[in-house]
C-alpha cells in the first residue's frame, strides 16, 4: 500500500500541474442535440397544454408557466427526462431574452453537457439541471428567482452596451 501511494504522489508530481488542469471544449450543437431538446420542448408544451390550460413560448410568458408545472406537482420527482426538459424550456426564455446567450455542447472531465454560453467565451450556464436538481430532492423552486439568479451571474461576462449602457437585454 505504502509503495503504491509513494508511486502514485510521484506520478503526480512528476505530471505536473498542465496535466491536472480541466480540459474544456465547447461546440455547436449537433443535429441530433437540436432535435433531443426540440423534443424536450415539446414535452412541456404538451404538459402544459393539457394540464396547465398554456403553452409554451419561449418568452417571460414560459416563466409563470413552468411555476404552475412545478406547483401543482405535475412531474414525478423521478422523472429525470421531464425535470429537464423544464430546464430546456428555461434556457430557451435566457437565449430569448439575451442575444449574446447561445446553446452549446460544453465537454469537460465531467461529461458532456448542453450549456448557455456567452458567445466566444467559456462562460456557460446549465439551465438543463436548474430545476430538475432542486425538485429530485423535493424542493418546490422559484422559477422567476432561479430565472434571475442565473442572469445575475452571466452578466459580468456580456458584452456591454455602447455609451456605458448595461449589459444587453431584451
Amino acid at each position: 500500500m505504502n509503495k503504491l501511494c509513494f508511486g502514485l504522489g510521484l506520478l503526480l508530481l512528476l505530471a505536473g500541474p498542465a496535466t491536472l488542469a480541466q480540459e474544456v471544449t465547447i461546440e455547436d450543437l449537433a443535429w441530433m442535440d437540436r432535435n433531443h431538446m426540440a423534443q424536450q420542448v415539446q414535452r412541456v408544451d404538451d404538459l402544459a397544454r393539457t394540464r396547465v390550460g398554456s403553452q409554451i413560448r419561449e418568452d417571460l410568458s414560459d416563466l409563470t408557466t413552468l411555476q404552475r408545472i412545478v406547483d401543482r406537482e405535475l412531474i414525478d420527482q423521478d422523472d429525470r427526462l421531464t425535470l429537464q426538459a423544464l430546464g430546456a424550456v428555461l434556457g430557451n426564455v435566457m437565449a430569448a431574452e439575451v442575444d449574446e446567450l447561445e446553446w452549446k455542447i460544453y465537454e469537460d472531465n465531467r461529461g458532456r453537457s448542453r450549456a448557455l454560453c456567452v458567445e466566444g467565451t467559456e462562460e456557460c450556464l446549465f439551465p438543463i439541471t436548474m430545476l430538475s436538481r432542486r425538485m429530485e430532492v423535493g424542493l418546490k423552486p422559484d422559477v422567476r428567482q432561479v430565472y434571475k439568479d442565473a442572469l445575475a451571474l452571466i452578466e459580468p461576462y456580456l458584452p456591454e452596451l455602447p455609451y456605458g449602457g448595461a449589459a444587453s437585454r431584451r
